[in-house]
């Protein structure tokens, strides 16, 4: 139970802290900077600042519960990590539903923020930072180069998760090496999805988005999950230190 409110509070975090940053600050343009006579900065923080707000949710969960609960926040990484033979498979339902529910009470507080203010509507592409293809793609990607990338993103976001915590890296660094993967994910493909590598993300603020978009919601569980896969049996079959190399003697270097 601990574990799982652990898993609950840091999804919770993600999606408010990076959602939360492109709904409510990404594109806030009400107030101005003049710099000079003629030069305006526009307060805001574009597709770098929530990419930079995604990786630090990572960076400062890892920290506040990686010890607790591992700080997965996604259930691509669970279903990875059991790949990768670091995970019990009787523990992914509990960590998912966590994971999920985590999302959903983050969604519905961005959207009690966000209708807080006169105008507002869901209204545009992508609502409440919600993920799509095609239509609900930011950029107009096709379903087939949505799937690509999420399959392929969340491939080597588990590649890194998994080296990064290996116990043969360099201690105490892998919540730094994690974070800003998932800042330069973000950074390839906001215009692609408006980046997924996550279900429970997807799924939170899509039940408040509407039922087009909720209806695209299957392929931000899939892709990710299939990445996450095949990145885990990898690691495991290739990279994962054998039983001989354990035995085998290493050379003091002190």
């Amino acid at each position: 139970m601990k574990r799982c409110l652990a898993e609950l509070i840091g999804t919770f975090w993600l999606v408010f802290g990076g959602c939360g940053s492109a709904v409510l600050a990404a594109t806030f343009t009400a107030d101005s900077v003049k710099i000079g006579d003629n030069t305006l900065f526009p307060l805001g923080l574009g597709f770098v600042g929530v990419s930079l707000a995604f990786g630090l949710t990572v960076l400062t969960m890892a920290f506040a519960i990686g010890h607790i609960s591992g700080c997965h926040l996604n259930p691509a990484v669970s279903f990875g990590l059991w790949a990768g033979k670091r995970f019990p498979g009787s523990d992914l339902l509990p960590y998912i539903a966590s994971q999920v529910a985590g999302a959903i009470v983050a969604g519905g507080v961005i959207y009690l923020i966000a209708s807080g203010k006169e105008g507002f509507a869901l209204s545009g592409s992508n609502p409440l930072a919600t993920n799509g293809y095609g239509a609900h793609s930011p950029g107009g990607y096709s379903f087939l180069a949505c799937l690509i990338a999420e399959l392929v993103l969340t491939f080597m976001f588990l590649i890194i998760i998994l080296g990064a915590t290996d116990r043969r890296a360099p201690q105490g660094l892998a919540p730094v090496a994690i974070g800003l993967a998932l800042t330069l994910i973000h950074l390839i493909s906001i215009p692609v999805t408006n980046t997924s590598v996550n279900p429970a993300r997807s799924t939170g603020v899509a039940l408040f988005a509407g039922t087009e978009l909720f209806a695209q919601l299957w392929l931000f569980w899939v892709a990710p999950i299939v990445g996450a896969l095949l990145a885990g049996f990898l690691y495991s079959a290739v990279f994962e230190e054998s039983t001989l190399e354990e035995a085998r003697p290493t050379p003091d270097l002190a």
